[in-house]
């Protein structure tokens, strides 16, 4: 028992410090070519919205602050990976509207327990949408462009601790279910950005 306990332990605090930088290789990957090829804007602006249905279905149900504490860091960093994608592919002007609807979404998801409930649900099709958009931008274009292969490899490890902590603690199993789909999907895509990748291309 004491040895599965240090083992949640290790789990909840190696998923946080991995998400504490789980973007930065992607966001400093954009910065560094300026450009936001290779990544998708639809896939990340689902991510963010799977993000925000899984964390407020945490907070609504009172779940241990330790299994989610991640995610406020995984959307402000998506928040900004976002704004990057904006400023050089289209305008930071059109961030505002989506910005609104993330806002107006937190409060209209715990109205009543059955749309919290049924939103966690359409959130693992909600996330998993997200991968495959990916996956189809670089099945379409067969370049990894500045997609970054480290910072899926890393949401794959977070995923893979995040089913061992629901395991042992709330054993909810539509978020298991969840990060099991989400483990699957991202190392899908980490294995088409390193198929994808030029030669050329600096590996990260």
């Amino acid at each position: 028992m004491e040895y599965h306990t240090e083992l949640l332990v290790f789990a909840n605090w190696s998923t946080l410090l991995v998400c504490m930088v789980l973007k930065f290789p992607q966001i400093v990957s954009i910065m560094a070519a300026r450009s936001a090829e290779g990544v998708s804007l639809n896939s990340v602006l689902l991510e963010i919205t799977g993000f925000i249905v899984f964390l407020r279905y945490q907070i609504y149900y009172d779940y241990p602050m330790e299994t989610y504490l991640e995610y406020p860091i995984l959307i402000a960093q998506d928040a900004i990976l976002l704004l990057f994608i904006f400023h050089y592919c289209a305008s930071l002007k059109n961030a505002m509207p989506y910005a609104g609807i993330f806002f107006a979404m937190w409060n209209l998801l715990v109205l009543h327990k059955w749309i919290i409930d049924l939103a966690l649900n359409l959130c693992t099709v909600i996330s998993a949408s997200s991968k495959f958009l990916q996956l189809q931008y670089l099945w379409q274009t067969k370049d990894s462009g500045n997609a970054s292969a480290l910072t899926w490899a890393l949401a794959s490890y977070t995923c893979g601790t995040r089913i061992f902590t629901t395991l042992l603690t709330t054993g909810d199993n539509a978020v298991l279910l969840r990060f099991v789909v989400m483990l699957i999907l991202n190392i899908w895509v980490t294995v088409a950005i390193l198929k994808y990748r030029k030669k050329t291309k600096k590996v990260d």
